[in-house]
């Protein structure tokens, strides 16, 4: 992702000014709508940005988005883990169509790609019921 480039909308026939999405607002938008579906576990970013998210440069929400703006338009990728038991292709499948539908409705842009990335399966915690009586208090 190229940091100075902000996303042009636009000109309206009412000529008030122009408006400008910055990539890291798509990346936000997008983990939003991934995290929104069932399935998901958990989205995973790499070591550079959880060092900037733990810095309190890049939002949580962003975290597993790499958005791609060239002169084609705009490719998405998610990188995510998924719950043990879903069907991955069914979720990723999902996922595209939300991430679409929502830039699509709160932005007017149109994206050229999303890429899923399943790069993991989330286990549920077995839960040990002797431990959960101790707890309370039975």
């Amino acid at each position: 992702m190229t940091e100075n480039h902000l996303i042009q909308m636009s000109m309206d026939k009412n000529n008030l000014g122009k408006v400008e999405i910055s990539p890291e607002v798509i990346e936000v938008i997008a983990g939003i709508a991934t995290s929104e579906i069932d399935g998901v576990g958990m989205l995973r970013g790499n070591f550079a940005s959880g060092v900037a998210e733990r810095l309190g440069r890049k939002s949580a929400h962003g975290k597993g988005v790499k958005v791609d703006l060239s002169e084609d338009g705009l490719k998405i990728e998610v990188f995510v883990i998924t719950n043990y038991g879903v069907s991955i292709p069914d979720v990723c499948q999902k996922i595209q169509e939300n991430i679409v539908q929502t830039l699509k409705n709160m932005t007017a842009i149109e994206v050229l790609s999303v890429d899923v990335h399943v790069v993991g399966v989330h286990f549920e915690e077995k839960t040990d019921p002797d431990a959960t009586k101790k707890e309370q208090g039975v």
